[in-house]
């Protein structure tokens, strides 16, 4: 009896016209304020979702996930690689030699990150391979000083493909002419472009080359390491340190760019709360809605009383109005969020076409484009939030409605 009288008279109420057209504006403006709230948080927790995810896949598929170090050179890599990948969690290993430098071109100059690889190697602890859009890992030929540049830092240089540029490195050499700095000539032969901050600062060589260049007597510095669990990096390293034969010590994602990750999920929580409080105040503008509502159905409420509706009936009325508001523009919200959060990247793309800016620039931020990654438990915990608050909201006006005594409204009627 209780959901065929609240839910009949409740739908028929929210259908029929207001004699007061300000109460039907508030409930609009209610409406709206669900629509926006749902649709936003939705966009943006797409959004950081897709910041989060392109920091693992691109970030992390170019750094290292983990590396191992020792004092003194790896003559011989590949008997600890093959250690290395014996361990649980390791799905690659291969050398590495790391430096700083600065290059020279054409008078431009642009201080650089250099990484010595194994082409042969690479494609197992690294997306570079994936990433080229000029010339070949494989160009990186021992002995030939070819180099590899992320395409921002070529442009910075004004460097092509076949040009010589100049490496400065941060040691000086004792001469016949005094103390002079150490500098060597490379062919560019590939650029890499991985959306990324390393297409700014990144140059990759040969191993050998490397090698040569710090002095290492054609050895490595240490196994950089792709695991299977990012957030696993610190205690896999150490198990592996631990393993092979010698001192070795540890290095991983999480100090290199554990700050940008945490900062990510940081940020994610706090805009998801504070974007859950615009729908929070959307909602309880139902308060307001159902409050005016009460007052102007008073008699009506009266007549229900004494045509045998019981408190509770008068209640369930007022909570199905409230509640199909809450339905509608959660509904509607949650439909035009997913839609948008799809299709942002393009959006934004073409806003950045026609009106000729960019929004975000790989020379500060850490990719170029606008991620976004659709997760159907955001979706789901935001319309389910938000139904929930719009219920909640119903509760103290439905209060009032049942408390009216029909005796008190019928005497002045």
């Amino acid at each position: 009896m209780f959901q065929s009288i609240a839910l009949t008279v409740g739908l028929r109420y929210t259908r029929a016209q207001r004699q007061n057209h300000f109460i039907s504006f508030i409930s609009l403006i209610s409406m709206l304020g669900l629509v926006l709230g749902v649709t936003v948080l939705i966009l943006v927790l797409s959004v950081m979702n897709g910041f989060d995810r392109e920091l693992r896949q691109r970030i992390l598929g170019m750094v290292p996930h983990a590396t191992v170090q020792t004092a003194e050179p790896i003559m011989h890599w590949q008997e600890p690689a093959a250690l290395a990948l014996q361990i649980e969690g390791v799905l690659g290993a291969a050398p590495f030699v790391h430096s700083q430098g600065m290059f020279n071109n054409r008078g431009r100059v642009q201080p650089v990150l250099l990484h010595g690889i194994e082409p042969a190697a690479e494609a197992q602890v690294s997306i570079l391979p994936n990433y080229m859009v000029a010339g070949s890992v494989d160009d990186l030929k021992a002995g030939e000083f070819n180099i590899l540049m992320g395409d921002l830092l070529a442009r910075q240089l004004g460097a092509r493909i076949g040009d010589k540029v100049t490496l400065f490195l941060p040691e000086a050499s004792l001469t016949v002419a005094g103390i002079m700095p150490r500098l060597k000539r490379f062919t560019l032969v590939g650029l890499f472009k991985v959306g990324a901050e390393l297409d700014a600062n990144l140059a990759i060589m040969h191993i050998s080359d490397a090698s040569r260049l710090k002095r290492l007597g054609g050895g490595a510095e240490g196994l950089r390491l792709k695991l299977d669990d990012l957030f696993k990096a610190p205690q896999v390293a150490q198990q592996v340190a631990f393993e092979l034969p010698g001192q070795y010590w540890t290095n991983d994602w999480t100090r290199t760019h554990g700050s940008l990750f945490q900062a990510i999920q940081l940020e994610r929580r706090m805009l998801g709360l504070l974007l859950m409080l615009v729908i929070a105040v959307a909602a309880f503008n139902i308060v307001s809605t159902l409050v005016m509502l009460v007052v102007e159905k008073q008699a009506d409420i009266a007549i229900l009383r004494t045509l045998g509706a019981s408190q509770r009936d008068v209640m369930g009325i007022f909570i199905v109005q409230g509640s199909v508001i809450g339905v509608l523009g959660t509904l509607i919200g949650t439909l035009l969020g997913v839609v948008l959060a799809l299709n942002i990247t393009a959006i934004v793309d073409w806003a950045e076409h026609a009106f000729g800016f960019k929004v975000l620039s790989a020379d500060v931020y850490f990719i170029s484009y606008f991620p976004s990654h659709v997760l159907l438990e955001d979706v789901l915990v935001i319309s389910l939030s938000s139904f929930v608050l719009c219920v909640l909201a119903t509760l103290y006006p439905a209060w009032r409605a049942s408390r009216v005594e029909p005796a008190e409204v019928l005497r002045h009627e």
